[in-house]
């Protein structure tokens, strides 16, 4: 049984049932003495939840009920104990999900597949008498005022800058305004009410979905913008002309200023093999190196990458597009205190300033139709020929097949593994020849196996 995903189990409301909910909070509470529960606003969480809370107490584990809040801030709480989130992230309203935490980091390939297993089985209840109890937490208040005093020691005070933060109806509201004007910042917060069927925009921040944002920082006083998704892992930033920022360019940006930051002989920065050249880049004048992990796994990479180093080594900064882990706050993924980082760093030098200082060559990513049984030999006929084609490149073929080119231009090759395609992200001055002559051969070895 595969109930997880690459971001824990997610899915349509129809396949995310209260009984599937049951099933997994019991086989979750078998290994856990106290798990605290929380969810986001959409319309289906409150039965979800319930139905999670009965597994957890059948099973013998306690349960604390935080009601609604960030994934962040769930994650916070569940250090020292165990965590479970009910949350499609940036998914539509008739979506819904089930994310698991141990210790504020979610849970490992081996905790998952133990869980999956215990809900194929049907594991019965506890004994009458070992039934657990609830009690309700309100863990909200001390998340924000730790994420303001960890933003605090970077960048510079906000003091009187104003920003525009997009919460899309989601759980930001309760978090990234209130976060930033206890910096000091002044903050105007668009679409800041919690909403479950996210009627102001879809919850997935784009730069199409962010139009009423881009639209009031190009004409307003904000400095900048932040778009958030629906459970606030996610953060987006929209420059003073209400252009969306890349994606990689921000990481590269924070990234950069992390190994700064950092008295580590060997600070590390953990991304993911679609991620741009320019995070490199700036790692490397910065004094730092850049490890990469499957997409989905940055947690499985920051564990590998202090298992392999040194004394002297420290992950400094995790992320793959959009998601950030801050290790020296904690093992989550966290918008909110990206938001406030980030907000911090512009006030300190000005967003134009920051992005001066990373060379953003033109960005294509595509997607190649390819059926399931053909990705494999597929790939493997491409290991042999991107390499043959491209021989002026290193070769990377850990996830799939990056090429690297001189001056950190490249391209990666990989199979989706949710939809029939084969991937290609490419960076580069020529980007549209250099993606058209790997599709030309992605074509060429899908019709040859």
């Amino acid at each position: 049984m595969d109930l997880f995903g690459t971001a824990g189990i997610r899915g349509p409301v129809a396949s995310i049932t209260p009984e599937l909910a049951l099933s997994v909070g019991r086989a979750a509470g078998v290994d856990a003495d106290e798990v605290v529960v929380g969810r986001d606003g959409r319309d289906t969480g409150e039965s979800l939840a319930a139905a999670v809370e009965a597994g957890l107490t059948s099973a013998g584990a306690d349960v604390r009920r935080a009601g609604k809040l960030p994934t962040p801030a769930l994650a916070f709480a569940s250090q020292g104990r165990y965590g479970i989130m009910l949350t499609a992230s940036h998914n539509p309203p008739e979506d819904n999900g089930i994310k698991l935490f141990v210790d504020g980091q979610e849970f490992d390939r081996e905790r998952e597949r133990r869980v999956e297993g215990r809900v194929a089985d049907d594991v019965a209840p506890t004994n009458w008498d070992e039934w657990a109890t609830t009690e309700t937490v309100s863990p909200l208040s001390t998340y924000r005022g730790a994420v303001a005093s960890y933003a605090a020691e970077h960048g510079a005070s906000p003091e009187g800058m104003t920003v525009a933060v997009d919460c899309g109806n989601g759980m930001a509201s309760l978090a990234t305004p209130q976060v930033l004007r206890e910096l000091g910042a002044n903050v105007v917060a668009l679409n800041a009410n919690v909403d479950g069927q996210f009627t102001a925009r879809e919850s997935k921040p784009t730069a199409e979905s962010l139009t009423d944002l881009r639209e009031f920082v190009a004409d307003g006083p904000a400095r900048f913008g932040i778009g958030h998704d629906g459970d606030a892992d996610r953060i987006v930033i929209v420059d003073g002309e209400g252009d969306v920022v890349h994606e990689d360019t921000i990481l590269a940006l924070v990234a950069g200023h992390y190994v700064r930051k950092s008295a580590a002989g060997d600070p590390v920065v953990v991304t993911t093999p679609n991620a741009s050249g320019r995070i490199d880049q700036r790692v490397r004048a910065a004094g730092g190196r850049v490890e990469r992990v499957r997409l989905g796994a940055l947690h499985e990479g920051i564990a590998s990458a202090r298992a392999d180093g040194t004394e002297e080594t420290t992950v400094v900064f995790a992320a793959e597009p959009w998601k950030h882990i801050h290790p020296a706050f904690g093992g989550w993924i966290d918008g909110v205190a990206s938001a406030a980082v980030f907000t911090r760093l512009v006030a300190e030098e000005g967003l134009s300033t920051l992005r001066d200082r990373v060379t953003e060559r033109p960005y294509r990513k595509k997607s190649v139709p390819c059926p399931e049984e053909k990705k494999e030999p597929a790939m493997a006929h491409l290991e042999r020929t991107l390499p043959e084609a491209f021989p002026e490149a290193s070769v990377d073929m850990e996830y799939g097949v990056r090429l690297e080119f001189d001056g950190s231009e490249w391209t990666l090759v990989r199979p989706s593994g949710t939809e029939p395609y084969i991937r290609v992200y490419a960076e580069s001055d020529d980007v549209d020849d250099l993606v058209g002559a790997v599709i030309e051969r992605i074509e060429q070895a899908i019709e040859v196996t």
